[in-house]
């Protein structure tokens, strides 16, 4: 679950790390009053969606004075804000963050994840501040720090050290900055976030730290530990399906293609994808029903599928495990009836029941493709799309 920019800054400011002040609004009305109150211009006015590139995309702008504040926030809450993480369809603008400006001497990277190469989470630090962390990485790789952090162990104060003077801050500063990342991973830590970070990190002219930007996101399977967190959840930054697959315990990510997947098992819905684009089609979207799934978790994964309207034919990809053949085909056949599916179904099934399931497919009435491995199930489900 993400955040946005003025919520991962209250979660930040709850830790003691040092950010500029700033007040979220939804309205243009109060925009001078807040601006007022910042003490001094400039002030920042920036867009609230959960997405970077904000900036490039007309999403973030200076302000003067309050008149200049106020014009600003009207060009841009409501606008379809366009960046390269929302892809060509963009993001209406719902909110803003309006934030005191700074003396800004020189801009770094801050973020922490878990590597599973390692196993291990990874603290990543750059001098290339304010660029998406993506370019720097290709263009110039030898310009990110990586410290790995032993999760038996923790953090060791020599590992924040190794980081700061690595980035090339002053003798003076060593010190702030290896507690500032200290405080950071506690962050990472404490509140079981899938994914941390700063860019840009800002040292000041007055030699002194501040989190000019931040996201933070937290690990779904660990919400249960931070209820007052799932207050943050904005389903207008959702998509809407994702949202109702989330309903019934269904693993949903939307994507372009024009081929629905229903899978169960992460691997084998990633390697559906995969063998999807190999044979010349594109996967309609990520869709993990689990191990277990009931009737009603077929039932509704399919409605979800068949709701894009860019699905032509749908590929069921199941191994037979604690999810039974039998039990996935009498799921998908009074689905596929109820709902009246109009478009192809290819179905490959292996593991625990498969005959019996074939015979309920086959004993359905209804014109299921078949597929005979996933090369050939794939191969059929991209020849339906294609006619």
């Amino acid at each position: 679950m993400k955040l946005h920019e003025y919520q991962a800054k209250e979660v930040l400011r709850k830790y003691g790390l040092p950010v500029p002040e700033g007040y979220p609004t939804d309205s243009t009305y109060n925009v001078r009053e807040i601006a007022g109150r910042l003490g001094g211009f400039p002030v920042v006015v920036k867009a609230q969606i959960h997405a970077g590139g904000r900036g490039k995309g007309g999403g973030v702008k200076l302000a003067f004075n309050q008149d200049e504040a106020e014009n600003q926030a009207k060009a841009i809450l409501g606008m379809n804000l366009v960046t390269h993480q929302t892809g060509p369809e963009g993001r209406i603008v719902k909110k803003l963050l309006i934030e005191a400006g700074c003396q800004i001497a020189k801009e770094y990277y801050l973020s922490i994840v878990l590597d599973r190469a390692t196993s291990q989470n990874v603290i990543m630090a750059s001098t290339e501040g304010g660029m998406d962390i993506e370019e720097v990485a290709e263009k110039h790789p030898e310009k990110i720090l990586k410290v790995f952090i032993d999760p038996a162990v923790g953090i060791m104060p020599y590992q924040c050290r190794q980081l700061a003077f690595g980035l090339g801050f002053p003798q003076e500063m060593i010190g702030q900055v290896s507690a500032f990342i200290a405080k950071f991973y506690d962050v990472y830590m404490k509140e079981d976030l899938s994914m941390a970070e700063i860019n840009p990190l800002v040292a000041t002219k007055d030699n002194k730290l501040l989190a000019l930007d931040a996201k933070l996101a937290y690990d779904d399977n660990a919400l249960f530990r931070h209820k007052e967190a799932i207050d943050h959840r904005d389903l207008n930054e959702e998509d809407p399906l994702e949202i109702e697959a989330s309903k019934f315990s269904l693993n949903y990510i939307k994507l372009d293609g024009e081929i629905g997947c229903m899978v169960n098992g992460a691997g084998l819905a990633m390697a559906t994808m995969d063998i999807i684009k190999y044979c010349g089609g594109a996967p309609a979207n990520f869709l993990d029903v689990g191990g277990s799934a009931s009737a009603e978790q077929i039932e509704e994964a399919l409605k979800i599928i068949i709701s894009d309207p860019s699905v032509k034919a749908i590929f069921i990809n199941i191994f037979g495990g604690i999810l039974r053949c039998d039990r996935l085909a009498t799921g998908v056949v009074t689905a596929a009836k109820k709902i009246n599916i109009q478009i192809p179904i290819v179905i490959r099934m292996e593991g625990t029941n498969v005959d019996e399931g074939r015979k309920i497919l086959a004993e359905s009435g209804l014109k299921f493709l078949i597929g005979n491995g996933m090369k050939d199930g794939a191969q059929k489900a991209v020849a339906a799309v294609k006619g």
